[in-house]
């Protein structure tokens, strides 16, 4: 969805009608996670995909259809689906994709009021109902319960809109919606009609969106810079810090979001560190590296990559008992950092670095694919769908 926001938002403010066609879920190897996101408009203009190519052709003649007045439809594809096979989805997976038309106003302004708390960086999560004892394409709109009124227009109370349809399956779905928009998880979730836990008489899927993950980069080296740049390529809300004036500057990272000059663990620790948060050290220097490594082993950050050789990092691990880290606690340091992909510059480095953060994210092997059998794709992750 955030790749093509701009394309929406400004077809809501120019009041085109539209069709969004979702990816809600995916069996087996597929080339787009559930939540991806492509939109035809009246125009017959396309942005965003489903599945990397492979059914766009056919999901966009469903979604002319949906806009023609057909009403929300969900659609499979896959390898044991003949006709699925014939418009191209031979990598051996299914997916299945609702495909819902914003053909009014009202629709449109709903629409538009999520899609302007994602620009925000705000969380909020959707609910769909995709089959069952409700409306196909009802939807729900969810903001955590501690939103307030102040923020955006969802709802008279800031925290929610629409209606899948009876008032218990909206309290039972708002609910579950804010704990895995606390997770950072998708998913879809089966209730009774009137929301009964533990029956699957109605099918909803449920999309988060929280606000990019946080990469910290310490340390403003040349290393840094590319690390920055290739943070920000992957999705994530980019910070650099450094304690010196001269190096911490936006010339050096155009690309971060952020460029603080202060001590880096006086930083670290008055700053919001989640379980989605990437750390990467590239100080390589005791007087930083202790202290902030000490913060950092106290927050529940997903990945601390530690610059520095071998013998720098044994040294830098006696450093850290001596000042109290436990054997557990050093466990979590990913270092030297960076796969051994044979990385010389700093950008092949930095590349190495993230191809790390992807493996410790998604549970990779790190090896070649060529060697491997199996799913190509991994089906869980810690982060959810992005």
């Amino acid at each position: 969805m955030r790749d093509i926001l701009p394309d929406l938002r400004a077809r809501c403010a120019d009041g085109v009608p539209l069709a969004l066609a979702t990816v809600v879920a995916v069996h087996g190897s597929a080339p787009r996670d559930p939540g991806a996101v492509m939109a035809v408009d009246a125009a017959g203009t396309v942005v965003g995909s489903v599945s990397g190519g492979c059914v766009e052709g056919d999901v966009y003649e469903v979604a002319r259809e949906v806009l023609a007045g057909a009403g929300p439809r969900v659609v499979s594809y896959g390898i044991s689906d003949d006709e699925a096979f014939g418009v191209g989805l031979t990598c051996g997976g299914t997916i299945e994709v609702l495909v819902r038309a914003y053909a009014t106003a009202a629709e449109r302004a709903d629409l538009a009021a999520v899609l302007d708390l994602i620009a925000a960086d705000l969380p909020v999560a959707e609910a769909t109902v995709l089959s069952g004892a409700a409306e196909t394409g009802a939807r729900l709109a969810v903001r955590p319960s501690d939103a307030g009124a102040a923020t955006g227009t969802l709802g008279s109370e800031g925290l929610a809109t629409g209606t899948l349809g009876s008032e218990g399956l909206d309290a039972a779905v708002t609910a579950d919606a804010r704990g895995l928009l606390a997770q950072g998880h998708s998913a879809i979730q089966w209730y009774g009609a009137q929301g009964q836990r533990r029956m699957q008489e109605v099918a909803v899927f449920v999309r988060t969106y929280a606000p990019p993950a946080r990469m910290l980069v310490f340390g403003a080296i040349d290393h840094a810079t590319a690390t920055a740049r290739i943070g920000s390529f992957l999705g994530y809300r980019v910070t650099v810090c450094d304690a010196r004036p001269a190096f911490a500057t936006r010339e050096r990272f155009p690309t971060a979001d952020e460029v603080v000059r202060a001590w880096p663990h006086t930083y670290l620790e008055s700053t919001e560190v989640d379980a989605r948060t990437v750390i990467c050290v590239l100080t390589h220097d005791p007087k930083f590296d202790v202290p902030l490594l000490l913060a950092a082993l106290r927050t529940p950050a997903a990945y601390i990559g530690v610059m520095g050789s071998r013998r720098t990092h044994h040294d830098r691990l006696a450093r850290l008992r001596e000042a109290g880290a436990d054997e557990a606690a050093l466990t979590r340091l990913a270092s030297p950092v960076g796969l051994d992909l044979g990385a010389r510059t700093p950008e092949e480095t930095a590349v190495s670095i993230a191809a790390e953060v992807i493996q410790h994210r998604w549970g990779g092997t790190g090896r070649p694919l060529g060697e491997l059998t199996g799913a190509i794709h991994h089906p869980g992750g810690p982060a959810g769908v992005r």
